[in-house]
This record gives C-alpha cells, sequence and structure tokens, in this order.
C-alpha cells in the first residue's frame, strides 16, 4: 500500500471541500472495495476522506410515501431496520443476502452505489424502484445515475448523501450468488410501483445494470390480467 492522508471530516461540506482541493483523493465509508484495491497497489490515493464521522450521515427515516436512507448506513442496519421491514421488505432482504456478517456491519448502502460494482445488489433494486439518488449538490434518478462499470454520474466534489425509494405494491429479487462472495452473479430485481413494472438486472451485462424491457411489457400484462381476475371474483 502506498503512503497517502488521511482525513476524518464531521460534515458533508467538509468532505466536499476536501474531494475539490484534493482531485486524487478517494472516498472512503465501508472500504471493502477500496482497502482492497489499495492493498493490491491498483489504487494509489493521495488522500483518503473518511465519511464514518459525518453527522447525520447514518439513517432511515419515511418522508411521505418514500423510503429515505442515509448514505452512511449499513447493510446490517438496513436488514434489521422495522421500518424497512415495513415499508419495503424486500430491501431488508436483500441487504440481509449481502456478503457476510463482516461486510454487512461495515459495507454502507451509499459506498455500494457510488462504487457501482457490476456484481452488486443494491443498483438492481434503485434502478427496478425508481429510487432517486440524493448528492451534496442535487437529486439523481436511478435511470440516470450509473453510467457503467464502475461509473457513475457523481461529478467533482460530488457525494451521495440519500436514496429515497419509493413504496412497491409488489417487488422481489432473486439472485443466483458466488458462493464464497455472495456477489451476483446474476441478480433480478421485479417492482410494481404507480409507474408500472420495471425489471432491473445486476451482474450479466457488459456495461453493468440495466433494465429489461421486454421483462417489463410481459410481467405488466401478466399482473394486469391477475389484478382484473382478482377484482372479477370480487365483484362476482
Amino acid at each position: 500500500m502506498y503512503a497517502f492522508k488521511y482525513h476524518r471530516p464531521t460534515t458533508v461540506r467538509q468532505a466536499a471541500n476536501l474531494l475539490t482541493k484534493f482531485p486524487e483523493a478517494k472516498v472512503l465509508a465501508g472500504g471493502h472495495s477500496l482497502l482492497p484495491t489499495m492493498k493490491l497497489r491498483l489504487s494509489s490515493p493521495s488522500d483518503i476522506i473518511d465519511l464514518g464521522q459525518v453527522e447525520g450521515f447514518s439513517s432511515v427515516e419515511l418522508k411521505g410515501r418514500s423510503l429515505v436512507i442515509g448514505a452512511g448506513t449499513t447493510h446490517f442496519t438496513v436488514a434489521n431496520s422495522d421500518v424497512v421491514k415495513e415499508h419495503l421488505p424486500i430491501l431488508a432482504q436483500l441487504a440481509g443476502s449481502i456478503g457476510d456478517p463482516a461486510v454487512r456491519h461495515r459495507g454502507t448502502i451509499g459506498g455500494s452505489l457510488a462504487n457501482n460494482d457490476p456484481a452488486a445488489d443494491y443498483p438492481a433494486a434503485c434502478v427496478a424502484l425508481g429510487a432517486t439518488i440524493v448528492t451534496n449538490k442535487r437529486k439523481i434518478a436511478a435511470d440516470d445515475f450509473f453510467k457503467g462499470l464502475f461509473e457513475t454520474a457523481l461529478g467533482e466534489g460530488e457525494i451521495i448523501t440519500a436514496i429515497s425509494f419509493p413504496k412497491a405494491e409488489k417487488a422481489a429479487y432473486m439472485k443466483f450468488r458466488n458462493p464464497a462472495s455472495r456477489y451476483a452473479l446474476v441478480g433480478v430485481f421485479v417492482a410494481k410501483t404507480k409507474g408500472g413494472v420495471r425489471v432491473a438486472v445486476t451482474g450479466a451485462g457488459e456495461g453493468g445494470v440495466f433494465r429489461k424491457k421486454s421483462f417489463e411489457e410481459a410481467l405488466g400484462k401478466s399482473l394486469d390480467r391477475k389484478s382484473t381476475r382478482l377484482n372479477s371474483s370480487h365483484l362476482g
């Protein structure tokens, strides 16, 4: 591992200023992706900006019809949150399937999204649910956030602060996992919201997470037929 300077800001503004001041710096959230690459000398940032002490960075709350999760919230917290289990249980199940206990206790939702690993689980959840990624500068729709393998729409000095998930009428996530790492070799997230059915696939595309429109059309018709039959049986 190469030498670097370590910073521990307590506010998002301080962290953003450090990012702007040191262009070769890297942000540290959970560290499960950054630290291994540094140990292998595949990454050599001049500065490390640790977000672990940023005030209010870890939170889970319901705001209207949206579930808002702070970027510094660990996978373990998401998996065990009563608020998540009540209002978006599939997200709790997804978080509980990430890695092993050590990974879930240290890894964060914001760190996962910012890294945008093609085998990560959260990107599929964000895209399928139509989530909004909130940064210190703007709000970005999930469809516009993920740009390719390990690439996102984040700009200079921009840090994810929270993720807003709309409630889903129905949702499911299944993945074929690596038996050792539990990363998704292939993962499919299906959600039905007020905007219709959305399907996101992770682990199987050359450009990272992507929507599968043909699946959405087929499932949309199927779910509509089922709803019609149920309504008819109630009327009869």
